[in-house]
């Protein structure tokens, strides 16, 4: 007993400092990205400069599209570190530690030690949540705050359940109303249409009364609605129904231009959570009946996945991370499927091994290719395979390539080698270990030594003309897209405008402020003949930067 609960102990404290060097270390090696990691952050420096943390803002004015919570860990992450990428997406890998350990908890609670470490296993080692730990968009706090109110209610209504149910009720609605102070009412919908589904399924024989329902309603109430009654009592109703105003549009509308196809995330489910996915599809095909131990725990999975996706496949707004919640039952049906065929001495089946390899070779040859890209560079550019202007001239940034990038491939394609040995040999655990702990290895040497260069063709010509200005009583526009880039790396400082209006007539009219305008290559002379004031400074990499020349008094 007292060697299990030191063994017990050990892996939690290996899970919390393993995780936090994974998921922290080398997070200032490329600038944040347009739009959301920039957004979220800008949001947080705004609050540092304007001391507003009540408000969520953009550009000074009330962003009304999240509400605070994650922008406040931000905002304190900033004060501790500064205001630079570290900090933004510190916050995240705090959630990234919090969350697997919450993991290996929860599964050693419910199937012992082995299933706890496995399903920890399998989410950090599978592709896009490991991604968003290093990342500082909202989703992944938004994801365990839904997750463990889930897995709390999952407790309460279990047949077995011997602890306090009002007690637990109560603290899966705090967490929910977490949820809610993170991005929103979607929260409360998500759980509540599964738990809805779950009722139903079961006929509405489950071992809870209205008290218990009631406690959950009025603790997520209490918690979640507490900002928006903050906001009501400083007479910012507005701000309440517009942020209402725009969940609502995010439903019926492709907002932001973010639309696609009808199966958009059940296809970045199954190829973003790689390889967790391939082994949840095989617990669909054998695990009909799983263990009545945990049948229970996998059919509230198995909906809850089922709700993400439905849900936001009936949502018009399409983007990647709107279904991310989905990994997080995902992983549990995935790692039910393993414990299941590790317990029985059970190999693998041929289809999942090949579907397995062709999907390992296929990102292993993804980051092979872009160690070499600019040793063919000239081949593309001389061809007419890229027709678009503004990505001819991406492409022609230096990307600074060490040529040892195709070293993290090599990772993946011996560990999956192993993984094939391991399985012959029927050492089941032993494969599925050697497949995600390549997997970790794969896409943290990816975070570190790629993408930094990757971020080169994209955005760094754009952001390091905003630092060059940063220091500067300068204001930064951009003419023909988006960005938050030039808000958060010029270090926007408050416009002092009487009214709400053009934005460009207002910061024109100041006399001491210098003004630049950022143009892609494709729209130059459109908005060079628009704005006879802009002078040419240079171009790099697609972008042309410009400067407003005021004329004389």
């Amino acid at each position: 007993m007292h060697n299990a609960l030191s063994r017990s102990l050990l892996t939690r404290l290996a899970i919390a400092a393993g995780s936090l060097f994974i998921f922290a270390s080398f997070n200032g090696a490329s600038h944040l990205f347009d739009w959301d990691e920039i957004n979220f952050a800008e949001s947080a420096r705004e609050m540092l400069v304007s001391g507003n943390f009540s408000t969520v803002q953009i550009n000074f004015r009330p962003f009304w599209e999240k509400p605070p919570l994650f922008i406040w860990m931000q905002a304190l992450s900033m004060q501790l570190f500064g205001i630079n990428e570290f900090a933004a997406r510190f916050p995240n890998a705090i959630c990234g530690m919090a969350t697997l350990l919450l993991l290996f908890h929860a599964g050693e609670k419910l199937r012992g030690y082995r299933f706890g470490l496995l399903w920890t296993l399998i989410y950090a080692g599978s592709f896009l949540p490991f991604f968003y730990f290093k990342s500082g968009i909202i989703d992944p706090w938004f994801n365990l705050f839904i997750f463990s109110s889930a897995w709390l209610l999952m407790r309460c209504t279990d047949p077995s359940f011997t602890g306090s149910k009002p007690l637990t009720a109560a603290v899966s609605g705090v967490l929910i109303g977490l949820g809610m102070l993170t991005k929103g009412p979607v929260a409360l919908l998500v759980l509540s249409l599964a738990v809805a589904a779950f009722f139903l399924i079961r006929r509405f024989r489950v071992n809870v009364n209205g008290w218990h329902v009631g406690l959950f309603f009025v603790a997520a109430a209490l918690t979640g609605g507490s900002w928006f009654l903050w906001q009501w009592a400083a007479g910012n109703e507005q701000i309440i129904r517009d942020f209402i105003e725009y969940q609502i549009r995010l439903f019926n509308t492709q907002d932001a231009g973010h639309g696609g196809f009808l199966l958009y995330h059940f296809i970045v489910v199954l190829i973003g959570v790689f390889p967790a996915s391939l082994f949840m599809i095989a617990s669909l095909k054998r695990e009909k009946n799983p263990d009545p131990a945990i049948r229970h725990y996998y059919v509230w999975n198995l909906i809850l996945l089922l709700t993400v996706l439905i849900l936001f496949t009936i949502v018009k707004t399409k983007i990647v991370h709107y279904s991310s919640l989905a990994y997080l039952p995902l992983s549990f049906l995935a790692a039910t499927y393993l414990h299941t065929r590790i317990e029985r001495s059970e190999r693998l089946p041929s289809w999942l091994t090949v579907t397995t390899g062709v999907l390992v070779l296929f990102f292993a040859l993804i980051m092979i290719v872009f160690s070499f890209i600019d040793d063919f560079k000239p081949l593309l550019l001389n061809s007419d395979l890229i027709k678009d202007r503004f990505a001819k001239a991406n492409l022609q940034a230096d990307g600074g390539w060490l040529h040892i990038e195709w070293v993290t491939g090599l990772i993946l394609l011996a560990g999956f080698a192993r993984f094939v040995v391991q399985n012959r040999q029927n050492r089941i655990f032993a494969a599925t270990a050697s497949l995600f702990v390549s997997c970790m290895l794969f896409l943290y040497l990816s975070m570190v030594l790629v993408v930094p260069r990757v971020e080169r063709y994209s955005q760094r010509a754009l952001i390091e003309f905003c630092q060059s200005v940063s220091d500067r009583n300068a204001w930064v526009v951009t003419f023909g897209f988006k960005s938050y880039a030039n808000y958060f790396y010029a270090s926007r400082k408050p416009l002092n405008m009487p009214h709400e209006g053009d934005e460009l007539t207002a910061v024109t009219a100041s006399p001491d402020k210098e003004i630049y305008a950022v143009l892609k290559i494709d729209k130059k002379e459109k908005y060079l003949a628009m704005y006879p004031q802009l002078e040419i400074l240079y171009e790099k990499n697609g972008f042309v930067f410009t400067r407003w020349i005021k004329e004389e008094n």
